[in-house]
Protein backbone atom coordinates (compact mmCIF):
# COMPACT_ATOMS: atom_id res chain seq x y z
CA UNK A 1 0.00 0.00 0.00
CA UNK A 2 1.45 3.40 -0.94
CA UNK A 3 1.49 6.29 1.49
CA UNK A 4 -1.28 7.99 -0.53
CA UNK A 5 -3.58 4.97 -0.12
CA UNK A 6 -3.31 4.81 3.67
CA UNK A 7 -6.39 5.61 5.74
CA UNK A 8 -6.17 8.31 8.45
CA UNK A 9 -6.12 5.50 11.06
CA UNK A 10 -3.24 3.75 9.29
CA UNK A 11 -1.33 7.02 9.14
CA UNK A 12 -1.90 7.58 12.88
CA UNK A 13 -0.66 4.05 13.64
CA UNK A 14 2.44 4.64 11.51
CA UNK A 15 3.13 7.89 13.35
CA UNK A 16 2.73 6.12 16.69
CA UNK A 17 5.22 3.45 15.71
CA UNK A 18 7.70 5.86 14.13
CA UNK A 19 7.62 8.38 16.96
CA UNK A 20 7.77 5.80 19.74
CA UNK A 21 10.81 4.11 18.20
CA UNK A 22 12.74 7.33 18.91
CA UNK A 23 10.87 8.53 22.03
CA UNK A 24 13.49 7.80 24.66
CA UNK A 25 11.68 9.83 27.33
CA UNK A 26 8.42 7.88 26.99
CA UNK A 27 10.30 4.59 26.88
CA UNK A 28 12.38 5.47 29.95
CA UNK A 29 9.26 6.39 31.93
CA UNK A 30 7.53 3.11 31.05
CA UNK A 31 4.79 4.74 28.97
CA UNK A 32 2.61 2.52 26.81
CA UNK A 33 0.50 3.90 23.97
CA UNK A 34 -2.77 2.05 24.35
CA UNK A 35 -4.76 3.83 21.62
CA UNK A 36 -4.12 6.14 18.69
CA UNK A 37 -6.55 7.64 16.18
CA UNK A 38 -6.67 10.81 14.11
CA UNK A 39 -6.49 13.68 16.62
CA UNK A 40 -6.49 11.34 19.63
CA UNK A 41 -4.08 9.37 21.78
CA UNK A 42 -4.24 7.39 25.03
CA UNK A 43 -1.08 6.64 26.99
CA UNK A 44 -0.54 4.79 30.29
CA UNK A 45 2.32 5.34 32.73
CA UNK A 46 2.97 3.52 36.00
CA UNK A 47 3.89 5.70 38.97
CA UNK A 48 7.24 4.32 40.12
CA UNK A 49 9.09 5.08 43.35
CA UNK A 50 11.59 7.39 41.66
CA UNK A 51 8.66 9.56 40.47
CA UNK A 52 7.57 10.38 44.02
CA UNK A 53 8.26 13.76 45.56
CA UNK A 54 8.90 14.63 49.21
CA UNK A 55 5.21 14.16 50.02
CA UNK A 56 5.20 10.58 48.64
CA UNK A 57 2.97 11.54 45.71
CA UNK A 58 3.76 11.63 41.99
CA UNK A 59 5.75 14.74 41.11
CA UNK A 60 3.69 17.10 38.97
CA UNK A 61 6.43 17.20 36.36
CA UNK A 62 5.90 13.51 35.60
CA UNK A 63 2.15 13.99 35.31
CA UNK A 64 2.75 16.92 32.96
CA UNK A 65 5.20 14.83 30.92
CA UNK A 66 2.59 12.09 30.53
CA UNK A 67 -0.09 14.59 29.45
CA UNK A 68 2.33 16.34 27.09
CA UNK A 69 3.31 13.02 25.52
CA UNK A 70 -0.31 12.10 24.80
CA UNK A 71 -0.75 15.61 23.37
CA UNK A 72 2.28 15.09 21.09
CA UNK A 73 0.98 11.81 19.68
CA UNK A 74 -2.52 13.22 19.13
CA UNK A 75 -1.36 16.38 17.35
CA UNK A 76 1.14 14.52 15.15
CA UNK A 77 -1.32 11.74 14.23
CA UNK A 78 -1.78 13.06 10.66
CA UNK A 79 2.02 12.93 10.22
CA UNK A 80 2.57 16.68 10.05
CA UNK A 81 5.46 17.72 12.31
CA UNK A 82 3.71 19.52 15.16
CA UNK A 83 5.05 20.84 18.46
CA UNK A 84 3.57 22.41 21.57
CA UNK A 85 3.35 26.18 21.52
CA UNK A 86 1.97 26.31 25.04
CA UNK A 87 0.10 24.41 27.70
CA UNK A 88 -1.73 24.92 30.96
CA UNK A 89 -2.27 22.16 33.48
CA UNK A 90 -4.40 21.89 36.60
CA UNK A 91 -3.72 19.19 39.18
CA UNK A 92 -6.92 18.13 40.93
CA UNK A 93 -5.74 15.04 42.88
CA UNK A 94 -2.43 13.34 43.58
CA UNK A 95 -1.00 10.37 41.77
CA UNK A 96 -0.08 7.73 44.34
CA UNK A 97 2.67 5.10 44.51
CA UNK A 98 1.67 2.13 42.37
CA UNK A 99 -0.98 4.02 40.39
CA UNK A 100 -1.19 3.59 36.65
CA UNK A 101 -1.99 6.99 35.19
CA UNK A 102 -3.76 7.29 31.84
CA UNK A 103 -3.60 10.43 29.70
CA UNK A 104 -6.30 10.88 27.05
CA UNK A 105 -5.65 13.60 24.47
CA UNK A 106 -8.28 14.83 22.04
CA UNK A 107 -8.18 17.49 19.36
CA UNK A 108 -10.70 20.25 20.01
CA UNK A 109 -9.86 22.53 17.10
CA UNK A 110 -7.31 22.57 14.31
CA UNK A 111 -7.07 25.04 11.47
CA UNK A 112 -4.07 26.05 9.41
CA UNK A 113 -0.96 25.49 11.48
CA UNK A 114 -2.47 25.76 14.96
CA UNK A 115 -4.56 23.49 17.13
CA UNK A 116 -6.06 23.14 20.59
CA UNK A 117 -6.12 19.84 22.48
CA UNK A 118 -7.63 18.80 25.80
CA UNK A 119 -5.90 16.14 27.86
CA UNK A 120 -7.23 14.38 30.95
CA UNK A 121 -5.11 12.29 33.28
CA UNK A 122 -6.87 9.69 35.44
CA UNK A 123 -5.72 6.85 37.66
CA UNK A 124 -6.65 3.18 37.22
CA UNK A 125 -9.87 3.75 39.18
CA UNK A 126 -10.94 6.47 36.72
CA UNK A 127 -10.36 9.23 39.28
CA UNK A 128 -9.35 12.54 37.70
CA UNK A 129 -5.76 13.56 38.49
CA UNK A 130 -5.13 16.46 36.09
CA UNK A 131 -6.57 18.48 33.23
CA UNK A 132 -4.34 20.00 30.57
CA UNK A 133 -5.00 22.17 27.54
CA UNK A 134 -2.31 22.23 24.89
CA UNK A 135 -1.81 24.56 21.97
CA UNK A 136 0.04 23.22 18.95
CA UNK A 137 1.97 24.64 16.01
CA UNK A 138 2.47 22.66 12.79
CA UNK A 139 5.56 23.18 10.66
CA UNK A 140 4.98 23.69 6.96
CA UNK A 141 5.51 20.66 4.72
CA UNK A 142 7.43 18.50 7.24
CA UNK A 143 6.32 14.99 8.14
CA UNK A 144 6.42 13.92 11.79
CA UNK A 145 7.95 10.61 10.72
CA UNK A 146 10.64 11.27 8.08
CA UNK A 147 10.38 9.20 4.94
CA UNK A 148 6.59 8.87 5.05
CA UNK A 149 3.91 11.03 3.51
CA UNK A 150 1.61 13.10 5.74
CA UNK A 151 -2.14 12.62 5.65
CA UNK A 152 -4.50 15.00 3.98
Amino acid sequence: MTDDARSPQQIAEGVRDGMFANDRAAQHLGMVITAIAPGRAVIDMPVRDEMLNGFNICHGGYITTLADTAFAYACNSANWLTVASGLAIDFVAPGRPGDVLTARAEEQHSVGRTGVYDITVCNQRGELIALMRGRSYRFKDKPAVPGTAPGR
